[in-house]
């Protein structure tokens, strides 16, 4: 009876001690976890104390995405027999100087990406990729600075596809108004006096360019391991709504692991022009139609892979 009594009195001892370990170990996590975001808050003032001052600045980061496939006798599908795959990539990248007087903000983008669906059972059908999505877009920003958020300024952006009909059609906006950077990652861009330039040489129709206003808004943030950018061009045109075009993409990483993590993007656009154009290529279509009668459908894509940070 003792030898049982003492034994459970060290076992309860053990387990004691083990409880008060466990919570001086909890204290001890608690007080260190403190001070590294002690040190991390100290590190990020520093951090943007040095993003303030005058010079270049620039970055880039993008997203690769794909995926490949096989399917033999698979019967449940529409295809059984067939090879399929998907590659696609982003990159953001920007560089940005500042000075006392003026800054010249550049950005580009590019979104591209493929896709195949070989049928084996359909001798004519195409084992290559085929364009999937495309999308192309630099600005550059000029600003004469009035006080620390307003300015002067002048944009040049161009737009356009690059794999298959590179400048058929591009646009191109050149205007001028005025800039407001209410903080440091924010961009607003008002110009009254814009015109939206469209080339295209083998079109189906033929595009028309006119005078409007031009709304560009720009975010583009680093948060630790986060990265985002997002990104709304508009141009509303003078002469006709049919001539006008809006275009909003958005990106996301996440690092997970050095300088690799998880991207997302996603774009959204509306361009009339683009619209008709498409449709009056398509087979059976009335060639007599008019732009007004096109259906303006919103345009949009999204991709989700692997993402690296420059």
């Amino acid at each position: 009876m003792k030898k049982t009594l003492l034994f459970f009195t060290f076992l309860i001892g053990i387990i004691s001690i083990n409880a008060q370990t466990l919570e001086e170990l909890k204290a001890t996590q608690k007080v260190k976890k403190d001070s590294i975001a002690a040190i991390q808050g100290r590190v990020n003032a520093i951090q943007g104390q040095i993003d303030a001052l005058p010079g270049w600045k620039k970055g880039a980061f993008g997203t690769i995405g794909g995926s490949i496939s096989s399917f033999k006798n698979w019967y449940a599908q529409g295809t059984p027999n067939n090879n399929s795959g998907n590659i696609g990539f982003t990159v953001n990248a920007f560089a940005n100087l500042t000075q006392d007087k003026f800054f010249w903000r550049n950005a580009g983008n590019i979104n591209l990406s493929w896709v195949k669906l070989d049928d084996k059972d359909d001798p004519t059908d195409s084992d290559k990729f085929r364009e999937a999505t495309d999308v192309f877009n630099i600005t550059s920003l000029y600003g004469h600075k009035l006080s620390e958020t307003f300015a002067i300024s002048g944009l040049a952006e161009y737009r356009t596809t690059i794999l298959s009909n590179f400048n058929d059609p591009g646009f191109l906006d050149l205007g001028v108004g005025a800039t407001w950077t209410p903080a440091k990652d924010l961009v607003v861009v008002i110009h009254p006096l814009n015109y939206n330039f469209v080339f295209s040489s083998n079109a189906v129709i033929d595009f028309e360019s006119s005078m409007g206003a031009k709304i560009l808004v720009d975010y583009t943030r680093q948060i630790n391991a986060v990265s985002f950018k997002s990104n709304l061009s508009m141009f509303q045109s003078y002469k006709s709504s049919d001539l006008s075009n809006w275009t909003w993409t958005n990106s996301f990483g996440y690092t997970l692991w050095k300088m690799i993590g998880i991207g997302f993007d996603f774009g959204l656009r509306q361009n009339k022009q683009e619209a008709f154009n498409y449709q009056q290529s398509q087979p059976g279509s009335i060639s007599a139609a008019k732009l007004e009668d096109a259906d303006n459908k919103l345009q949009s894509y999204w991709m989700f892979g692997l993402n690296y940070k420059f």
